[in-house]
């Protein structure tokens, strides 16, 4: 009698452990979240900033109709990405204290504002408000001949000189930072 209370007893655990590995995980994010890093040797454990994004795809659509001129722009897809500076830093000519920030810009034609915020956790820019702005500088805008797919932000070190690279089509915008 033991022995088939005990067989029995197995037999529903496995049945039951078997219905929770077959649990509905979801579909894959069409646009993924990504982290850049700077700097970006991924074993460096001294990390002086990086930006959280989701890289949203043109699908054969048009820059402008994804990220409007003259409007705020979450700055890539789904929340609004959000920067952290380990340190203190030079953001586009302007101080910035250590910190977590919203990342959100208002492209544009020959630049593109990009603004900090201190409000996080927000789904895109349908609640941004500008009283929260800790800072807005420009960065100017460029072209490139390779077309990305994908929005993309980078950490880009050249010569000492660093700077937060977005693209996505043929679209470049290049931010310099620096350590105080």
């Amino acid at each position: 009698m033991k022995t088939n209370l005990f067989y029995s007893l197995c037999l529903f655990s496995l049945i039951w452990s078997s219905n929770l590995s077959a649990q509905d995980f979801g579909k894959l994010d069409a646009s993924p979240m990504d982290i850049a890093w700077f700097p970006a040797k991924h074993m460096d454990a001294n990390k002086k900033m990086r930006v959280i994004y989701n890289r949203p795809q043109l699908k054969s659509r048009s820059l402008s109709t994804l990220a409007p001129n003259d409007a705020v722009w979450r700055t890539g897809a789904n929340e609004s990405s959000e920067i952290t500076f380990y340190q203190d830093v030079v953001f586009g000519g302007k101080n910035v204290k250590a910190g977590t920030y919203a990342l959100f810009t208002i492209p544009g034609e020959n630049s593109w504002t990009i603004i900090l915020n201190s409000h996080l956790n927000q789904w895109g820019s349908y609640s941004y408000d500008e009283k929260a702005d800790v800072l807005r500088v420009k960065a100017i805008v460029s072209k490139d001949s390779e077309a990305l797919e994908y929005f993309s932000m980078v950490f880009h070190e050249e010569n000492d000189n660093l700077q937060l690279s977005m693209g996505w089509n043929t679209t470049r915008v290049h931010l310099p930072i620096s350590m105080q």
